[in-house]
């Protein structure tokens, strides 16, 4: 089925990914390869692939240290009939961080669920990222398609800089500017008034969160340095005052 002339299933791709923070991860089961599905929290790279921290005990680990071929399915998590909702299976494979890895997924990881601190310093926990060989996005009638990677997850090649800049900006955002994020929420995003905070940066856009809610404030244009991030923050906040 073809998407209709007014869906941009890349963005909506995108979006689903960067806003979710739990999905349903299938697995092959070791030794027989039966299907196995359980419910995991999830975060997202700077590119955009799901991070995960789970334990070795858990089946699911097991079974994809087996066989790391895995299919995870995001859904808006919104009230109302699910199958009516935008939701998106990713297909492809669970790799253990390396050691070089770990302090940026974990980073990224605790951003979006900082109760996990109490446990991911555990021997039996371990961050894992899921590297994506393809999508399928549904989200309504004629709105259903296939996605290859490179047409949902960002491009980071060229973006050295800010992803050494982003923990600081993150940092500084949270710290010094709550008014701004509720300003970009409220004003930009159309949602209401709450404590918004920054959980990540990448060069597409910022991921905002407050409570379990969580919003994409995607940039007009790429960014690829902190100067670069911290003049795109200035004038979106900018751009939300002249809305009042």
């Amino acid at each position: 089925m073809q998407p209709t002339a007014d869906f941009d299933p890349a963005r909506l791709a995108r979006s689903l990914l960067r806003r979710s923070r739990q999905g349903a991860l299938a697995t092959l089961s070791a030794g027989s390869g039966d299907p196995y599905c359980s419910l995991v929290n999830v975060a997202s790279h700077p590119d955009g692939s799901p991070i995960l921290l789970i334990s070795r005990l858990a089946l699911h680990t097991k079974n994809l240290l087996a066989d790391n071929r895995v299919s995870l399915m995001l859904d808006e998590r919104a009230a109302g009939d699910p199958l009516e909702r935008a939701r998106i299976m990713l297909a492809g494979r669970a790799e253990e961080a390396p050691e070089a890895a770990i302090d940026l997924l974990r980073r990224r990881y605790l951003n979006a669920h900082p109760s996990a601190e109490a446990f991911a310093g555990f021997k039996d926990f371990s961050f894992f990222q899921i590297r994506p060989t393809g999508a399928h996005l549904v989200a309504g009638f004629g709105r259903i398609v296939d996605l290859k990677p490179e047409q949902f997850l960002t491009a980071i090649g060229d973006a050295a800089a800010l992803l050494e800049a982003e923990p600081g900006a993150v940092a500084h955002m949270n710290e010094g500017h709550r008014e701004a994020m509720n300003l970009y929420a409220t004003r930009l995003l159309g949602a209401e008034s709450a404590d918004w905070t920054c959980t990540g940066c990448d060069p597409d856009g910022m991921d905002m969160q407050a409570g379990g809610k969580t919003l994409r404030l995607d940039f007009p244009e790429r960014v690829t340095s902190g100067t670069e991030l911290r003049k795109m923050l200035v004038r979106l906040a900018g751009e939300a005052r002249a809305k009042e």
